[in-house]
């Protein structure tokens, strides 16, 4: 399991190294985070929650049915955004207010 890093958002804040359980994640000499150690990811979303600009998404390996989709997320207030988006460019949006999301 591993993330993707998408460049073109990433706005070099550094939220994602300072979360990161495995110090994984660096900023590069053009100001943008990236993965040292791939295959070393233990896919736990830390650095995807923390991501404030849906820089970073977890990609969905066939092994677990995901069939190359990402999945992202955006946190505004109490909802939180989870956003599939599929190889096929389809796009799954799912809001969970966080205040519920330990409820049962």
């Amino acid at each position: 399991m591993s993330i993707a890093i998408n460049k073109e958002k990433c706005v070099g804040c550094k939220g994602c190294t300072k979360v990161c359980p495995g110090s994984l994640l660096e900023i590069d000499e053009n100001n943008k985070a990236y993965i040292k150690y791939p295959k070393d990811c233990w896919g736990c979303c830390s650095c995807i929650k923390e991501c404030k600009f849906s820089a970073i998404s977890l990609y969905l390996g066939a092994d677990i049915g995901g069939r190359g989709s990402k999945l992202s997320v955006n946190i505004e207030g109490d909802i939180a955004h989870w956003k599939i988006e599929e190889g096929n460019g389809n796009i799954e949006e799912i809001n969970i207010n966080r205040k519920d999301s330990n409820k049962y």
